[in-house]
């Protein structure tokens, strides 16, 4: 472990959102984080603060001239879990190139966005992941957000970036060349996490039980291997955090959630946490609201944290307004933060000029915008002479990465022995049909918990 700076972790997506037979939602990897704050500034010029700056620039790597650079982004677009589950990332990292391109782009280099849909199998995403490395010869991938992402040893053993995708899976912490948006601080050395291995935090627990003075839990799960897998994970958690633990599972094709709700008002239950896809939630709530249940907190996921819930959880007024995200990002609705009045200016300049956004604002647009800025903050640090080399050598540095505010620290130093406890932050908003989400943590890198981290095996 790193010596001399107090740690921090992020607290990520969850340690998973879970996911149902062709996967119905997403299973997030293990956050993790970063060390001691300065100034980003102390590190790398605004990438907007360079316009027009060419003189010096040459064609010094691949997909990289002396006034372009090509960047590729890989998404789920059409897949088994429906249109727009996955593709809030590549909106965001879309909207930001364009602002960045009309501000001068990056020392002087405009960015090429070359995207490709995999269709949420691993087939297509080798194919895509080949494509933009062998036929379009992409400098970097960036805001990458699939079901899987089965080209990630071809991506790792081109050497080529990959900065800031969601953690669906295990990559991320697995193979060198790929940086998380969340960060890692495990080995990469071709298997997952620590010798196969991975470590979750119990903070988002922790928060409730401190916050919400939440004593029993429910954990709803379909009875399928991945959503039930997951929910053994939340239950552990759950138990560690001193919870009463109720288990609910449902039949993947013919959910009983009538019966679930009926059980959860019995046994008194505080606070839900599920293992299911949006639909099932929606069904869920609607039987919930039925049966006159009402809980003081309703745990969903990063990427259900949008705009969509009203018709999302439509005809379930009081379930949807017990509806709580957590996260590693600052809330898209804080727009007393600098960088997300440029990520919505940004979004809504992008879609009036005809950009292709797939739905309304969300935590995943933002976390998209934010990956791209991690990207070219790497890339501006390069000057006039950007190779993927000196890229990787900043994401790799000893220094927390904030995104300008919008993540709680990160970085990828690698730690040889895994964590047992940690010092995790994290941001936590609340729906309220009249305002939106409602930021509940006055300060994201100051709402941390120390928590344990327990092992799992993926």
């Amino acid at each position: 472990m790193r010596t001399g700076v107090t740690a921090v972790r992020s607290a990520g997506p969850g340690r998973a959102a879970a996911a149902a037979a062709a996967v119905l939602a997403l299973v997030c990897a293990v956050a993790t984080g970063c060390g001691s704050r300065l100034p980003e500034s102390d590190f790398t010029a605004r990438p907007s603060g360079t316009p027009g700056a060419v003189d010096g620039n040459t064609a010094s790597d691949t997909g990289v001239t002396p006034d372009r650079v090509k960047i590729g982004i890989v998404t789920s677009a059409t897949s088994p879990v429906g249109g727009g589950a996955f593709t809030g990332p590549r909106d965001g990292a879309r909207a930001f190139f364009a602002a960045l391109n009309r501000a001068g782009g990056v020392h002087g280099r405009k960015v090429d966005v070359v995207t490709c849909d995999d269709g949420g199998s691993g087939v297509g995403n080798n194919q895509c992941v080949h494509g933009l490395i062998d036929r379009d010869k992409v400098f970097a991938f960036t805001a990458g957000s699939v079901l899987d992402y089965a080209g990630a040893a071809y991506t790792s053993a081109k050497g080529v970036p990959d900065v800031g995708g969601q953690p669906i899976g295990t990559a991320y912490d697995t193979y060198p060349h790929l940086y998380g948006i969340y960060g890692s601080d495990a080995p990469r050395d071709g298997t997952p996490g620590w010798g196969g291995t991975l470590y979750a935090g119990t903070e988002v627990y922790r928060y409730f039980k401190e916050r919400l003075h939440a004593r029993t839990a429910a954990v709803v799960s379909y009875n399928q291997a991945d959503s039930a897998r997951y929910a053994d994970q939340v239950r552990r958690g759950l138990k560690r955090e001193g919870y009463r633990v109720v288990d609910e599972q449902v039949d993947f094709a013919l959910p009983n959630f009538q019966a679930v709700a009926a059980d959860l008002r019995a046994k008194g239950v505080d606070v839900v946490f599920d293992a299911m896809d949006i639909h099932g939630n929606s069904q869920l709530c609607r039987a919930m609201d039925a049966a006159g249940v009402r809980v003081a907190a309703k745990v969903t996921n990063v990427q259900n944290w949008s705009a969509s819930v009203p018709d999302d959880y439509r005809g379930s007024p009081t379930c949807r307004n017990s509806l709580w995200a957590t996260s590693s990002s600052r809330n898209y609705e804080d727009t007393g933060h600098p960088e997300v009045r440029a990520f919505r200016a940004g979004m809504d300049a992008y879609a009036k000029a005809g950009g292709q956004v797939s739905g309304p604002l969300s935590q995943w647009q933002l976390e998209g915008w934010a990956a791209a800025l991690q990207l070219t903050d790497a890339m501006a640090s390069c000057g006039a002479h950007l190779t993927r080399s000196c890229v990787e050598r900043y994401l790799g540095r000893d220094h927390p990465y904030d995104a300008h505010g919008l993540l709680v620290p990160t970085d990828f130093v690698v730690s040889p022995t895994p964590p047992t406890s940690r010092r995790t932050c994290l941001d936590v908003a609340r729906w309220e049909d009249a305002k939106g989400w409602v930021t509940q943590a006055a300060d994201m890198d100051r709402n941390c918990f120390q928590v344990p981290q327990l092992p799992y095996r993926p």
